[in-house]
């Protein structure tokens, strides 16, 4: 697929049990062009006994590249706690390690818009040369795209923008046509993946988004009209993730969910989306 705009399995698509070297040889062999990687799966490889440069081998026997790190949250808490602060640090190092220029944020707790706005530039402060890729989710304190685009322009910052993912905006019953041009500068990345037409109950949604999305191409989602608000609106993302966080999918074995997840991808990108292939 495309260097420019590297298709990469999230980190969350393969789940956290599996090896270091499962995980980027699982991405690699089913064709992805990148791999993502949360803290969590990081310091699993780190307990193993790896160290950063071998890390680095391993990526580079399986001609992979880390394209996306995540997922800081709590960063909107009044006190974080020391677990918080760490894996702030570590997503940062991630960062650097690996050569990647985003990292992945999301805020579960409700909080003031003032104080998010405020916590959300001093993230982005300490981010220091990274952007922050901030993803509204339904369930979240940062419940759709419009809340996320207001928060960035309250905070002034200028290293943040807004991941699209094609599952919470669904669930967020957003329309599939009214992104704009101007929306779309805000725009850092874009992730796909589909759902079921029917969601869960509203209190128990994100259980749901941590075990029970499809791959794109078997939901419910209109994919095809997704893509085309997104391209109409010129939006021009740094990756297209996949995330299809499936419980179902996993019990057959990562190797059978990144070569399932690549190939329900790679038939909607090249009739939607052929310039990302």
């Amino acid at each position: 697929m495309s260097q420019e705009l590297p298709v990469t399995i999230s980190s969350l698509t393969l789940g956290a049990d599996c090896s270091f070297e499962q995980r980027v040889s699982a991405a690699a062999k089913a064709g992805y062009d990148g791999l993502g990687l949360t803290a969590e799966a990081y310091v699993d490889a780190l307990a193993e006994g790896w160290t950063d440069k071998e890390l680095l081998k391993i990526v580079n026997k399986h001609q992979m590249r880390v394209t996306e790190i995540e997922c800081i949250q709590g960063w909107g808490a009044e006190k974080r706690s020391y677990e918080e602060k760490f894996k702030e640090q570590v997503s940062f190092h991630m960062c650097h390690l690996f050569g990647v220029k985003q990292v992945n944020v999301a805020l579960m707790e409700n909080y003031p818009f003032a104080t998010i706005a405020e916590k959300l530039a001093q993230l982005c402060q300490r981010a220091g040369d990274l952007f922050v890729a901030l993803e509204p989710m339904p369930y979240s304190g940062i419940p759709d795209f419009a809340s996320a685009k207001e928060l960035i322009k309250k905070s002034k910052a200028s290293n943040v923008g807004i991941l699209l993912d094609a599952w919470h905006w669904f669930r967020a019953q957003q329309n599939l046509s009214e992104l704009t041009a101007e929306d779309a500068r805000y725009i850092i990345s874009v992730q796909l993946n589909d759902a079921y037409k029917r969601p869960y109950a509203p209190t128990i949604l994100r259980e749901e988004a941590m075990h029970d999305r499809l791959a794109p191409g078997d939901g419910a989602i209109d994919l095809a009209a997704f893509i085309a608000m997104v391209k109409k609106a010129d939006v021009k993302p740094a990756t297209i993730g996949i995330e299809v966080v499936s419980d179902n999918l996993l019990s057959k074995g990562v190797a059978a969910t990144a070569k399932y997840t690549y190939e329900q991808t790679e038939k909607i990108l090249k009739k939607y989306w052929p310039e990302a292939i």
